[in-house]
């Protein structure tokens, strides 16, 4: 027993450090805009399965006895260990300050800012043989483009000119596409200048905004190209 004393303290420094470094993990790799709802859902989250957790070990000791739960325990956070090995916490060393390289959507007249959807195009040209890496780039730039504010991204090829390769992608309404330019950081703008590095054509992709026709509305509202988002 004179051995539990030294024990628990190692392990009570273990759970700390472990506490401090999921935190500043957290906190991190997420952007000012988002910081405050992703520690939300991370509090969240972590009391809930440690709610859960104590009601599973104890119905497990009910069931099998003190120390044979304790046994299991210590046999599932040496298996963590080795998982934790494999699968490590990202660094959180990427710049995600905003970036503001997005230049403002060009509109022949105001916008509403609840209007929307808002569909935004870019249209790329790219070599034959360089479309499997291209397709690559953007996959990784899509995450940053659902992260921003897309609820829906895809590419698409042209059935009559297969260099002419099309990005798009959905945000909810036009408020929501200017705070998606101001959210875009410095790492999504690195991920973003690979893409454009494939990109063949003799001036920058073409960039639009169409916005969802409604009813009453004038056509001549309907934003026309900006430069490269």
């Amino acid at each position: 027993r004179w051995l539990a004393l030294p024990v628990l303290l190692a392990a009570g420094a273990a759970w700390i450090a472990v506490l401090t470094t999921l935190s500043a993990t957290t906190q991190a790799i997420l952007p000012n805009w988002v910081r405050g709802r992703g520690l939300a859902l991370y509090l969240t989250v972590f009391n809930g399965a440690l709610t859960a957790g104590s009601l599973g070990w104890g119905a497990l000791a009910d069931g099998i006895g003190v120390p044979a739960t304790l046994w299991v325990s210590a046999a599932g956070l040496l298996a963590v260990a080795v998982l934790s090995r494999a699968v490590p916490l990202p660094e959180g060393e990427a710049d995600l300050s905003p970036s503001n390289h997005w230049p403002e959507p060009l509109t022949a007249e105001p916008v509403r800012n609840d209007r929307g959807p808002v569909l935004i195009t870019i249209e790329y040209r790219v070599a034959a043989a360089d479309q499997d890496a291209f397709h690559a780039a953007l996959r990784r730039l899509s995450e940053a483009r659902r992260r921003d504010g897309a609820y829906a991204w895809g590419v698409s090829q042209d059935s009559g000119d297969p260099e002419r390769v099309l990005e798009w992608f959905f945000v909810e309404s036009w408020a929501e596409h200017q705070r998606q330019h101001r959210r875009v950081s410095h790492a999504d703008a690195d991920v973003q200048r690979e893409a454009l590095a494939f990109h063949r054509g003799d001036g920058p992709p073409r960039v639009s905004h169409f916005l969802a026709l409604e009813p009453g509305e004038s056509t001549s509202g309907v934003p026309n190209g900006g430069k490269s988002p």
